[in-house]
């Protein structure tokens, strides 16, 4: 008889793995979104690395009562960028918290689709920053924020 390893569960639009570290052999963590706030604001993760994060936002029901797209929408898609990024840099074992956000609102959107892009600035072994620019539809730069997470050992 031979040992096969389980099937994964299979990833839906809340649920997908998140990339591991790539350093060891260590499986991908899958994630679940349900019962979110990521799920709430309707953020679709569309790739996550060490390096680099991307997700997308709908401007619908994110929206502030002017109508335009809510700062705290805008600075929660960033801090999620920044986050998966900093746990796929932290590797097996290791997890990531946020200790530092800033966000600057350059202008906002009334409709459409935000895309946020997370680059790494700093990976360290207990920090890793995170610069993230969200762009509307057009490409125009909404906002530029910063994330900083601690890098640390698993319970």
């Amino acid at each position: 008889m031979t040992d096969t390893p389980e099937p994964a569960p299979a990833a839906g639009p809340h649920a997908y793995p998140v990339p591991g570290s790539g350093r060891s052999g260590v499986p991908e963590a899958l994630v679940d979104e349900r019962g979110t706030l990521i799920e709430r604001l309707g953020i679709v993760v569309r790739e996550v690395s060490a390096e680099h994060a991307v997700a997308t936002m709908p401007v619908a029901g994110n929206t502030q009562p002017f109508g335009l797209l809510h700062g705290g929408a805008t600075a929660a898609l960033a801090e999620t960028l920044g986050s998966y990024a900093a746990v796929a840099h932290a590797g097996p074992g290791r997890v990531a918290v946020g200790i530092e956000l800033n966000a600057t609102h350059h202008r906002s959107a009334r409709s459409g689709t935000v895309t946020g892009t997370a680059r790494a600035v700093h990976l360290g072994r207990t920090l890793a920053t995170y610069e993230v620019v969200v762009d509307d539809d057009e490409g125009r730069r909404l906002c530029t924020a910063r994330l900083t997470c601690m890098v640390l050992d698993a319970r």
